[in-house]
C-alpha cells in the first residue's frame, strides 16, 4: 500500500521500487502497542522464541525490527532483540525505534529495512579499513560524514549506516555553505552536478536546509514519490539524473529525453574511448565545444569528437533528422530545463524565490552547466569555488562533528504537556551530544532544536525553529502558536484563523562550534585578463558557434576580468561564460561571475533585481 498516493496518476503501468525484504523473508509477532505507548498485547516468550527459531533456520545474516507504534514505546522491539541476540550472538539486529523512532509505518519500516540491509556490509568494510590505517601507523580516528552534514565515528557508524546515504552530496552542500559563510550570502543555490547526478540545495542563513526524510532509489525518471523513503536528519536536496554520464536517447514521443540511467565511469561516455557506445551528456558538451578533448582532467583523458559524434547521431541525430550540432545542443538544453524545472519547483515547495539567490556552483559538469542554468532560473551571479570539480570532498573537511536525534511525540497545543516536553528534549539532547562528542571530544556543543508542527486535520508538518536553551511551562503552548504561524505565514502566505495546532515529531540537533571564518571583501575588475587560445564554442542565443577566447583559471591574477562569451578551463571542469557574463578573480580564488555589460571597470554594472 506504501502511503496510498500515486507519483504518476495517468500511468496504468507504473513501477514501485522493490522492497528490500521479500514478503517470504518477513515474520510476524502477535503483539500490540497503542498510539500513546500503552501496551494493549504482551508480546508472549513462546512467540518469540518461534520467531527467532524461524529466524536461525533461515540463515539469515541481518534482522530488522519493526513493530507498530514503538517510536513511542520500545520495549517489544527491545526484547525481541534480545531474544534473537541471546540464541545468534553474531546476528546483526536492526530495530526500528532506534534507527528512526518517527511516526508514519511505511517511512519507519523501509528506514529499518534499509539500515540492516547495508549494516554488516558497512561494518566488514569500517572494520577493515580501521585496522589498514592502524597497520600504516595511523593513529588518529576514523570520522564519517553522514547525510545530515556532520561527522559522526566509525562506531556511529557502523551502528547507523542508513545515516550514510547521501553523505557525498551533503558534503558538497557543507562546502557550499562555507563560500555563503565567506562572503556573507543569506540566501545561496548549491549546484552540484557531477557524472551521475545533479544536487540542488538551499543554502540560507550559512546553513544547507535539513530535512526528516529523502527517497532513495527512484524508479520514475527521479520523480519525487517513486522512490523508497528514509527517515533519517539529511541535508535537503532534489537530485536528478542529470549528470555528465547521463544517457540521451529519443522516446515514442520524438522528444528527446536524457537520464536518469548512466553510463558510469566504466566505460563511461563514448568520448572516454572505453567502449562506451551510448550518447551522454558529456559527449554533447564535448560537441558544443565546453569541454577541451587535449585536457579534459588535465590531459589524463584524451577525449575522441569523433566517438562523440557517432554516438550522438545514433541515438538522437538519426531518429529526429537533426545534424549532430543541432541534437547535441538539444540534449543540452533538455538536461539544462530538467535542472531549471528541479530547481524552481524545490524553490517553491519551500516558499522561495530564488531569482535573488546567488549560486555557488562544483561538481565536475556544475561551472560548465551554471551559466545557462542562471539564465533559466533568472539568477544574475553564481561563484565558482577554488577546486570546485572536488568540492564535495572538500566539504568533509569542513564539516562540524554533529548528530541531529529526531523523534516523534504527538501533541495539540490546546493540552500543551510541559514536563513531557521538557523530558522528551532533554533525553533528545543528551542523545545528540554524546554522539557529537565522539568526535569532538570535550567541546560544548552548539544546540539546535525544531519542533514539527501542523494545524489539527492536515496530513503533513512544517519544521518550527525552537529557541536551544528554552525551559517550557504550562503556559507555553500560544508561543509555539506563534511560532509556528509565523513559520506557515512564510511557507504558505498566511495563517489559518480558528484551527487549532499539533506537534508532531521534534528534533535536537548538537554540533560542534565553527572556526571562524575570515569575510572576503568582493573584488571588482582591475585588469581585462589575456586569453591563452581560442576554441569553438556553440552559442545558444545564437544556434550557431563562435570563435571564443579560452583562458587558464591557475593564471588569471586577483582581479582579472573574464567577458563571455568565453572558456575558463582548470584541471577538474570548465567554467563556461555566456554572451552578457563576466567573471572576476576574487582574492580567495573564487570566480564571480554575474549577468553584466562586460568588464567595464570597478562597478560593473548589474541589472535591476
Amino acid at each position: 500500500m506504501r502511503t496510498e498516493s500515486r507519483f504518476e496518476q495517468y500511468d496504468l503501468d507504473i513501477r514501485l521500487p522493490p522492497p528490500l525484504i521479500p514478503r517470504c523473508d518477513r515474520f510476524t509477532l502477535g503483539e500490540r502497542i497503542d498510539a500513546a505507548g500503552r501496551v494493549l498485547l504482551p508480546a508472549g516468550e513462546a512467540d518469540m522464541a518461534e520467531v527467532s527459531a524461524a529466524i536461525a533456520a533461515g540463515g539469515y545474516e541481518s534482522v530488522a525490527v519493526g513493530f507498530l507504534h514503538s517510536y513511542v514505546n520500545g520495549v517489544h522491539e527491545q526484547r525481541m532483540r534480545d531474544v534473537l541476540q541471546r540464541r545468534l550472538p553474531a546476528l546483526s539486529v536492526s530495530i526500528s525505534s532506534e534507527v528512526s523512532p518517527q511516526m508514519r509505518e511505511y517511512e519507519r519500516f523501509n528506514t529499518v529495512c534499509a539500515n540492516a540491509y547495508v549494516r554488516p556490509l558497512m561494518k566488514s568494510y569500517l572494520d577493515r579499513l580501521v585496522a589498514c590505517l592502524q597497520a600504516a601507523g595511523a593513529s588518529c580516528p576514523l570520522l564519517m560524514m553522514h547525510s545530515g552534514g556532520g561527522i559522526i565515528s566509525a562506531a556511529t557508524a557502523i551502528e547507523f549506516p542508513v545515516r550514510l546515504v547521501e553523505s557525498g552530496p551533503a558534503g558538497g552542500a557543507i562546502f557550499a555553505a562555507d563560500i555563503a559563510r565567506r562572503y556573507r550570502l543569506n540566501a545561496a543555490l548549491s549546484f552540484d552536478m557531477g557524472g551521475t547526478t545533479a544536487k540542488i540545495c538551499l543554502i540560507e542563513q550559512f546553513d544547507p536546509k535539513t530535512a526528516r526524510t529523502f527517497e532513495v532509489a527512484r524508479t520514475y525518471r527521479f520523480k519525487k514519490g517513486s522512490g523508497m523513503p528514509i527517515s533519517v536528519p539529511v541535508v535537503e536536496m532534489v537530485e536528478i539524473g542529470a549528470g555528465g554520464g547521463s544517457m540521451a536517447g529519443v522516446d515514442v514521443m520524438r522528444q528527446i529525453r536524457v537520464g536518469p540511467q548512466s553510463a558510469g565511469s566504466e566505460p563511461g561516455p563514448a568520448c572516454y574511448r572505453r567502449g562506451g557506445t551510448r550518447a551522454t551528456v558529456t559527449d554533447a558538451d564535448l560537441l558544443l565545444g565546453r569541454l577541451d578533448a587535449g585536457y579534459f582532467a588535465g590531459g589524463a583523458i584524451e577525449l575522441s569528437l569523433q566517438l562523440a559524434a557517432k554516438a550522438v547521431e545514433a541515438d538522437v541525430a538519426s531518429p529526429l533528422a537533426l545534424d549532430v550540432d543541432n541534437a547535441a545542443y538539444g540534449v543540452s538544453e533538455v538536461v539544462d530545463e530538467n535542472m531549471a524545472n528541479a530547481g524552481r519547483v524545490h524553490a517553491i515547495e519551500n516558499g522561495r524565490d530564488i531569482s535573488d539567490y546567488t549560486m555557488i556552483t562544483f561538481g565536475g559538469a556544475g561551472p560548465v552547466h551554471a551559466a545557462r542554468l542562471c539564465e533559466k532560473l533568472g539568477i544574475a551571479r553564481f561563484l565558482v569555488p577554488p577546486g570546485a570539480g572536488v568540492g564535495s570532498a572538500i566539504g568533509f573537511l569542513r564539516a562540524p562533528f554533529g548528530f541531529e536525534a529526531a523523534r516523534s511525540a504527538y501533541m495539540r497545543l490546546s493540552c500543551f504537556d510541559a514536563a513531557a516536553v521538557n523530558t522528551l528534549i532533554d533525553s533528545l539532547t543528551g542523545e545528540a551530544v554524546a554522539f557529537a562528542r565522539e568526535g569532538g571530544g570535550h567541546l560544548d556543543p552548539l544546540l539546535e532544536r525544531t519542533a514539527y508542527m501542523r494545524y489539527a486535520g492536515q496530513g503533513w508538518e512544517i519544521p518550527v525553529e525552537i529557541e536551544p536553551v528554552r525551559r517550557f511551562a504550562d503556559g507555553d503552548g500560544s508561543l509555539l502558536k506563534e511560532h509556528f504561524e509565523s513559520a506557515y505565514r512564510r511557507f504558505f502566505g498566511r495563517p489559518i484563523d480558528g484551527l487549532d495546532a499539533e506537534i508532531v515529531s521534534w528534533s535536537v540537533r548538537a554540533s560542534s562550534p565553527r572556526p571562524p571564518v575570515a569575510p572576503v571583501e568582493e573584488t571588482g575588475p582591475l585588469s581585462t585578463a589575456s586569453p591563452e587560445g581560442t576554441r569553438r564554442l556553440f552559442d545558444a542565443a545564437s544556434r550557431g558557434f563562435d570563435e571564443v577566447a579560452v583562458f587558464h583559471r591557475e593564471r588569471l591574477p586577483v582581479g582579472a576580468c573574464v567577458s563571455g562569451p568565453a572558456v575558463i578551463a582548470e584541471r577538474e571542469t570548465s567554467t563556461i561564460l555566456s554572451a552578457g557574463f563576466a567573471a572576476v578573480v576574487q582574492t580567495d580564488g573564487c570566480l564571480l561571475v554575474k549577468k553584466t555589460a562586460g568588464c567595464i571597470g570597478p562597478h560593473a554594472a548589474e541589472p535591476d533585481r
